[in-house]
């Protein structure tokens, strides 16, 4: 087999193949060998049939059916024998099969690009600070409250207010016809967090159990629902229950409902805690958000192409979960914008990832055994399950690999650090951006309200 290998583009490679002419005659006779025992043809015994009758009546099916075994089989020998590695599915453009002659086709194929040198002394990073103030752990406590409140009729009665959760029937009508699916009965609506439609929430406030209210709402061009785009909905709503959120006190009884403590100053010392965690794992990942604006910065590379469309497809189904977890919805509008932007992080996530991945070869970086265990104690603590059964969880390969990955990470991520310089505190304000705001400041006392337009755009 001779295989010519020749690089596109940083992260292109097509091989040129050439099958030998005896193996090409050898995968055809045993093509025609095995058609010629199962074939079942008007005339002949089984087993029987020349080889121009079949030929006659199955040579193209033959023809593709010996291309295509033999692709299959020489091109991940020949990616073997080249010591290369496709990051993409090949396209293959087959060439002419004569049972006769030598065989030829080439594979075109995405591959990583070469980082003999990758660039990562001296970048200056700066961690967030990670204290926290005491206005902080009580305003998590008051969200404690609110979370293990009770429900109960206001008492003494009253018309409804923020934070009440009303039970209500309703129906939807457009151009006066009402929509059958739209409506409900029994729905329960939390006022004055976003639940409800604005117009709806609105109306809502102030009321009482028997009251009827009807409200209008416009809904917008990009409503998901192709029927209501651009027009108005009527509500026309029954107020069937109220209830009020009743907080506990914030005592030692408090403490002991809401989890293993005895006192409340061991759950504020806990909840001190959980925060100060909370903030130095956002420090962490701000200062490694700024290794990986670096590493790209200094280090401009062509990226496959397949790669950067898997990290977008992830990310995307990332914040289409996280947006039905909280019903939040995107206008056409706002679902450009977020992709665009999407396509930009993954470029820059998936150069850093293979810049990273330059540098742990060149480093020599391993995990081992007392590494994972350490991982998996870590991950005990994080998820409160117990270290013998994620021991066993893990021994599946997909899971041990993706904790692998995030260790290898971790020390990859060390590793820069050591070589940055670490300044405590928030960067300081971009001289370009003071620069662009006074330019800004100074066009729009010459041409009034012109800059205001461009700003907008």
């Amino acid at each position: 087999m001779q295989i010519t290998a020749s690089r596109i583009s940083p992260v292109m490679m097509e091989f040129q193949i050439e099958v030998p002419a005896a193996t090409v005659k050898a995968e055809v006779d045993k093509a025609y060998t095995r058609l010629g025992k199962d074939a079942r043809i008007k005339g002949f015994r089984p087993g029987k049939t020349p080889r121009d009758v079949l030929r006659r009546l199955f040579g193209p099916q033959v023809t593709n059916d010996v291309a295509a075994s033999l692709m299959q089989e020489t091109l991940p020998r020949a990616l073997q024998e080249k010591n290369v590695i496709a990051v993409s599915q090949p396209v293959v453009e087959p060439g002419a099969l004569d049972g006769a002659a030598a065989f030829q086709y080439k594979a075109r194929f995405e591959v990583q690009p070469d980082l003999d040198e990758v660039v990562y002394e001296g970048f200056t990073l700066y961690r967030p600070e990670v204290e926290v103030d005491e206005k902080r752990v009580e305003e998590k406590l008051e969200e404690l409250r609110v979370h293990h409140a009770t429900l109960a009729a206001p008492d003494p009665a009253r018309p409804s207010q923020a934070k009440d959760v009303l039970t209500i029937d309703f129906t939807v009508s457009i151009d006066g016809q009402e929509i059958a699916d739209a409506g409900g009965q029994g729905v329960p609506v939390e006022l004055g967090v976003g639940q409800a439609l604005a117009e709806l929430d609105a109306a809502l406030h102030g009321r009482n159990v028997g009251d009827e209210v009807t409200c209008e709402v416009p809904f917008p061009d990009a409503h998901p629902r192709e029927s209501f785009r651009g027009k108005t909905g009527v509500f026309k709503v029954s107020v069937t229950d109220m209830k009020a959120r009743v907080l506990a006190d914030l005592d030692d009884d408090f403490a002991k409902d809401v989890g293993n403590f005895q006192t409340l100053i061991e759950l504020r010392a806990d909840v001190h805690t959980k925060l100060e965690k909370m903030a130095k794992d956002r420090a962490e990942t701000a200062v490694a958000e700024q290794l990986v604006t670096h590493l790209n910065e200094k280090n401009p590379c062509e990226v496959p192409p397949s790669l950067v469309e898997a990290q977008a497809r992830m990310m995307e189904q990332e914040i289409d979960t996280q947006a039905r977890r909280v019903g939040q919805r995107f206008t056409k509008e706002q679902v450009d914008v977020i992709r665009a932007q999407i396509r930009v992080d993954a470029e820059r996530k998936v150069r850093a990832g293979l810049l990273m991945a330059a540098i742990a070869k060149k480093h020599e970086f391993k995990v081992t055994d007392v590494d994972i265990e350490t991982g998996m104690k870590e991950l005990a603590e994080e998820t409160g399950k117990n270290i013998a059964k994620l021991r066993v969880e893990y021994r599946e390969k997909a899971k041990r690999d993706i904790l692998i990955g995030m260790i290898l990470e971790d020390k990859i991520l060390d590793f820069l650090e050591s070589k940055s310089t670490i300044v405590e505190g928030d960067p300081p304000a971009a001289p370009e951006a003071k620069d662009e705001g006074a330019a800004r400041a100074g066009a729009q006392g010459e041409q009034g309200e012109q800059p205001k337009k461009d700003e907008e755009k």
